[in-house]
């Protein structure tokens, strides 16, 4: 079968189990059904007009399909459809919620922390840059050229000055452009990316913790994509410094649906210090009175909230601990060794072009041409030709100023060279190698 389905079995049961534990008069439902089956069956066809992001031979967007168990908890917290905002709406998950923030600040080495779940990495990033806008009002954020985009976008929601640093032709933060900033003295934090979504390339964040001890900067970490990284077994030693040094942060993100198997939208944000909880300070009578625990909404920017995500991590985690050594550490080490198998592949073969090994999952490749801008569209062509034969894969576009760095002499003449990309995230992705290999060879000239 291509879509599991004994998961549903097990929701069955557990909405029993849910529902035994409620002593109400029993309810009528009087919906209707037959009218209802039609308009599903209609968005099940609508949903047809998707590419298969289940599918192992979907290879391009970092999209990885939850884990049943995550799905199926998911679904059955949506009969109940707590908010975890004010324990009121919550009471159940918003203890979730914390239990699995509490998993997360530990993979990353912090037991006192301060942090909630998000509805993704853009929030998450956001109130960390909000919070360090506050400790270090009208000074710069800045961040790499090759960091995500919403960096930049979120410091101007925030009317917080941004600059970008230069980067290297690896992908990462250039530390000399760095410093050079920093002497100016109007930094107030700097972003280093764990993962950029471009290339899966680390900032050097160790580095960067050493300038830190002179210019007295904040530091704030995204590890949107790349933070699950931190318990795989095969980090090149370079990678494995950098993770190594993330407890030092002063915040970080994490995106649970990326890597963490999760539904859309759980994301992540954590900080060092709990007493970056005054600037959430506010009251709200009719939300915060059934409890003197502390409710999510009183340290969270946002505030209604889906229980539900909280629900599905939590039984993630029970099932998959996020822990060195354990089954879900295996699978972000499998995740790699996929990428990599596939690189040595492209490298190995002059009908590809590549010049960034993978440091987390992602490869890039380029096709030959005689200029950047044949070359690109070489790029293009392949993409549209590997989705004809259910290959799917994604581009990327490289600065062409460091293609020389490569040995790459082909007359530059245009910005960006397009190249092919892939984000091998699924576990799966290894035993398909082949397949997928197969595949990418049906759209190239034999040499």
């Amino acid at each position: 079968m291509l879509l599991e389905r004994q998961s549903l079995a097990l929701l069955e049961k557990a909405l029993r189990e849910l529902e035994a534990g409620f002593e109400l008069p029993m309810l009528s439902h009087d919906y209707p059904y037959e009218e209802m089956e039609k308009v599903l069956l209609t968005v099940a066809q609508r949903m047809r007009d998707n590419y298969p992001y289940f599918h192992p031979l979907y290879a391009g967007q970092m999209l990885k399909p939850p884990h049943p168990l995550a799905r199926a908890a998911y679904m059955l917290a949506m009969w109940i459809n707590p908010n975890n905002h004010a324990l009121d709406g919550g009471r159940a998950s918003s203890a979730m919620e914390k239990e699995v923030v509490r998993d997360l600040a530990a993979m990353f080495g912090w037991g006192a922390h301060l942090g909630h779940l998000t509805g993704g990495g853009t929030m998450a990033n956001l109130e960390a840059l909000w919070v360090s806008g506050q400790l270090q009002p009208g000074k710069f954020v800045v961040a790499s050229e090759f960091a995500h985009y919403t960096h930049q976008r979120i410091s101007g929601v925030l009317q917080l000055p941004f600059r970008k640093v230069a980067g290297n032709a690896r992908g990462e933060m250039d530390l000399v452009a760095l410093e050079l900033l920093l002497e100016e003295g109007k930094v107030g934090t700097v972003v280093v990316t764990l993962g950029a979504t471009g290339t899966g390339a680390i900032d050097p964040l160790a580095d960067v913790l050493q300038l830190q001890k002179r210019y007295g900067f904040r530091i704030h970490v995204d590890a949107a994509y790349g933070g699950y990284f931190g318990l795989a077994d095969n980090l090149t030693p370079e990678a494995r410094r950098h993770f190594d040094h993330i407890s030092q942060a002063d915040s970080i993100v994490i995106d649970p649906h990326k890597h963490g198997l999760q539904p859309y939208g759980c994301g992540c944000v954590l900080f060092k210090d709990p007493a970056v909880s005054k600037f959430y300070l506010h009251d709200s009578p009719y939300t915060y009175y059934s409890s003197s625990d502390i409710h999510l909404g009183e340290i969270s920017l946002e505030c209604s909230r889906p229980g539900a995500a909280a629900v599905g991590l939590w039984a993630t985690h029970q099932l998959l601990p996020p822990v060195k050594g354990g089954v879900f550490a295996a699978d972000m080490s499998a995740c790699r060794n996929a990428a990599l198998a596939l690189y040595e592949r492209l490298k190995a073969d002059s009908r590809f072009i590549t010049f960034l090994e993978p440091q987390l999952d992602i490869v890039i490749w380029a096709l030959p041409g005689q200029s950047t801008s044949e070359m690109s569209a070489a790029a293009n062509r392949y993409f549209h030709e590997a989705e004809d034969r259910h290959l799917y894969l994604s581009l990327f576009k490289y600065p062409a100023k460091y293609l020389a760095n490569w040995g790459i002499d082909v007359p530059v003449d245009s910005e960006y060279l397009t190249c092919l990309r892939s984000c091998l995230m699924k576990p799966e992705h290894g035993d398909w190698l082949e397949m997928i290999w197969g595949k990418m060879l049906g759209g190239v000239t034999t040499t």
